[in-house]
């Protein structure tokens, strides 16, 4: 069983159709795509340049984040690095002399006040146009701050005993690993910290000589490089970072972007879908005007109410006019029908029916017409099935639309047949089979969908309106039932509709007739 139909454009006010409408939003749609696409291939190709123009390899923005994040690990850390200077210096006073150790202090205590005013002033600044002048100022002060921390190895040349040493090589490493943590996110700063304290620590343990300096040599530099290996993580886990957020920010931008875009298509779509409705009331309203007055008046010439026509012709022509106003009255209903459903404006006037009762008159009324195809119709039927909740008016249109198709396209000397019974669950359904050509499973989309006609259902029927199928998965569907279409090329088609147990009606036991009272003589 299939669905075959002409497909007519429906104009919708000013001049506009549904179909101009729907083609006017996909081409937008499609423009749409191909603005998102060029602006995709241009984020990346300025993306590529932004990369190629930078001094880290990485997009500019990410370079500024960086200095920025370098600032606010400075500038929070200022207390601490000043903490632990004055610590060092107390400790010093052990072995220098009490105004060498505060010099030191002060110098180092110094160098550490301008990193943090610098620290700060980046960071006020807010937007930064010239990156290259702040990377180079905080390398020169980080310099000058590491020369000042490496002063302590000339200023303890004198020094004898391993614990001096292991002191002073202790607090040249301390220092090293305290600026790679704290600049990381900028790999010239954290090399303009730490050379200057690796280079003084290599040529002040060589030049003192001896198993234990000679040792020492040999790991500065070895320190120096897991410093810079460090360093390189640190830079990566916090350029990867950057990344992901700014991902993430583009996504969210992505989101908004199409959810506006979808909201935007939602409201055009709710207008196409406004002016369709309008047109169908006001269309429906002006074509049943005049199709009442054609069928009205080719009706009495087809019966010749007023007398017989001198041509026989003439009684003809009435009949056809009858006829195809009938197809066009039943066209709009149908219009009307699927535009309620589409719009969940259909209402059901739910009662108690019985299913297998409809589905015989159904059968009955187009008994006829299978006849006259040569056609059989077999019925099987479940006895004494219960009465079911739902709107009568909508399942008997849905039985004679099913019937209707299995006649139209089942071939001469065909079989039908029509079933009754109960679903698996407790549930009614209703199937109708047919003989006829089949529907490609590729086409069975097409067919339910409004206006769908398949490719062999136009060789082998007279075409339809096209709306048969989805009205009546849309009436199954507001019953909470289910429709099932099952086809084969050759072999025929299959339509199954189910309704859920919650709308058979179970039958309630007989009413018991209450005893008699007892009279007065009985009662004693």
């Amino acid at each position: 069983m299939a669905v075959t139909e002409s497909h007519h454009p429906i104009g919708v006010g000013s001049g506009w159709s549904v179909e101009a409408v729907r083609s006017r939003l996909a081409a937008e749609a499609t423009h749409e795509a191909v603005r998102e696409k060029r602006r995709g291939v241009g984020q990346k190709v300025r993306e590529v340049r932004e990369r190629l123009t930078s001094t880290s390899g990485t997009r500019p923005a990410f370079d500024v984040e960086l200095a920025r994040l370098y600032a606010h690990n400075r500038l929070s850390a200022t207390n601490v690095a000043m903490a632990l200077t004055i610590i060092a210096g107390g400790l010093l006073v052990l072995w220098l002399p009490p105004f060498a150790a505060v010099a030191w202090t002060a110098a180092v205590l110094a160098t550490q006040l301008v990193i943090g005013r610098l620290a700060g002033r980046f960071i006020d600044a807010g937007e930064v146009r010239t990156l290259g002048g702040w990377l180079h100022r905080f390398a020169l002060v980080e310099f000058l701050s590491a020369t000042a921390v490496a002063c302590l190895v000339p200023l303890t040349a004198g020094w004898a005993g391993h614990g001096s040493l292991v002191f002073l090589f202790s607090a040249l490493v301390v220092a090293a690993v305290l600026v790679t943590a704290l600049a990381a996110s900028v790999p010239t700063v954290v090399y303009a910290g730490t050379l200057p304290i690796t280079a003084m620590a290599v040529g002040f343990f060589l030049a003192r000589g001896g198993a234990t300096a000679t040792h020492v040599a040999i790991l500065a530099p070895l320190a120096q490089i897991c410093l810079i290996f460090l360093g390189r993580r640190l830079f990566q886990s916090s350029l990867l970072a950057l990344q992901f957020r700014a991902e993430m920010d583009a996504l969210v931008g992505e989101l908004e972007r199409a959810t506006a875009i979808s909201e935007e298509a939602r409201r055009r779509a709710e207008t196409a879908n406004v002016a369709k409705s309008r047109f169908l009331a006001t269309m429906s309203h002006e074509l049943r005007t005049p199709l009442n007055a054609i069928l009205g008046f080719s009706e009495v010439m087809k019966n010749e109410v007023f007398g017989t026509h001198a041509n026989q012709t003439y009684k003809d022509y009435a009949s056809d006019i009858h006829t195809s106003g009938e197809h066009l009255l039943n066209l709009i209903n149908e219009l009307l029908d699927l535009s309620r459903i589409e719009a969940g404006r259909y209402e059901l006037n739910e009662e108690a029916i019985n299913l297998v009762h409809l589905v015989e008159d159904c059968r009955h009324l187009l008994k006829l017409r299978a006849q006259n195809r040569g056609i059989e119709i077999r019925e099987l039927y479940e006895p004494q099935m219960p009465r079911l909740w739902a709107d009568e008016r909508a399942v008997r249109q849905v039985v004679l639309n099913l019937l209707s198709n299995a006649i139209k396209f089942t071939p001469q000397g065909g079989e039908i047949r029509l079933t009754v019974g109960w679903t698996d669950d407790g549930g009614q359904y209703v199937s109708v089979v047919d003989t006829g050509p089949g529907i490609p499973e590729e086409e069975i989309p097409v067919v339910l969908s409004s206006f769908g006609q398949g490719s062999l259902a136009l060789k082998t029927a007279e075409q339809g309106a096209g709306l048969g199928l989805p009205i009546v998965k849309g009436l199954v569907d507001l019953h909470g039932g289910n429709f099932v279409l099952k086809s084969k090329l050759r072999e025929g088609t299959e339509v199954v509709i189910t309704f859920p147990p919650s709308r058979v009606m179970d039958p309630l036991p007989p009413m018991q007739e209450p005893a008699a009272a007892p009279s007065l003589r009985e009662a004693g």
